[in-house]
């Protein structure tokens, strides 16, 4: 019986362009960086050597630089103050991976600066990623067994996961947009080279608008599945 709940579950449907956009984001982002990474700028400079002029540049000598292995795994650390570059940026003197290690730097700067969205969204980390874990499940044991508070549970779990993304845009775009100002007026890039680093964090902005229309596709078919069990009854 639980099974015959899903059988023709046309609301499915809306997971694919989900899958299919955040898919090609994914695609995007990994083909632009390949693609700027087989360049090398004329001053040589490094993602490492752009992230510490950076940094220095903005009062923040005291935030350190380390190397962690694998490809795009580069992220700040505002608990320990450090930027982590991946292999594929740290010691590359490509345009990519210096847009990579600037963006970084940006994450760092907002921190310095008490920037308002990324403090608001550090405060939500704890609550999405416990939402992450039980939201849909819940939601789908009250479906099966017409629980109607556990459906309105995990619905109101995953409008926190959605709103995380939310948050998270203006967050990724305005450290690009730092990035991007401290590059150009560093010198450390030519227009060309700053027009290669420019597509490759654009391309990587592309992955959290595709993870908040997935997540808002998802929470309106909870929605929807909540709606029609809710009719049923």
């Amino acid at each position: 019986m639980i099974f015959g709940l899903f059988a023709y579950d046309w609301t499915i449907l809306l997971v694919i362009p989900g899958f299919i956009i955040s898919l090609w984001a994914q695609i995007k982002v990994s083909s632009t960086f390949k693609k700027y990474s087989k360049l090398r700028t004329y001053k040589g400079i490094t993602g490492y050597d752009a992230a510490r002029r950076i940094l220095d540049a903005n009062g923040l000598q005291h935030v350190a630089i380390e190397r962690v292995r694998g490809d795009l795994t580069d992220h700040y650390d505002p608990r320990a103050n450090v930027i982590r570059l991946s292999d594929s940026v740290y010691s590359s003197c490509s345009p990519a991976a210096i847009g990579v290690a600037a963006h970084e730097s940006g994450h760092a700067v907002q921190y310095a600066t008490n920037y308002g969205p990324i403090k608001f969204r550090m405060g939500l980390v704890s609550i999405t990623n416990f939402s992450s874990m039980l939201a849909i499940p819940l939601f789908f044991i009250g479906l099966a067994f017409a629980a109607e508070p556990l459906m309105l549970a995990g619905i109101l779990m995953y409008s926190a996961i959605a709103f995380f993304q939310l948050v998270t845009l203006p967050v990724e775009f305005n450290a690009s947009s730092r990035a991007l100002r401290a590059l150009s007026g560093s010198g450390m890039l030519s227009q060309d080279e700053l027009g290669a680093s420019k597509k490759v964090l654009t391309a990587a902005a592309l992955t959290y608008v595709a993870a908040l229309l997935t997540s808002l596709l998802t929470l309106l078919r909870l929605v929807l599945l909540a709606s029609g069990r809710s009719r049923r009854n």
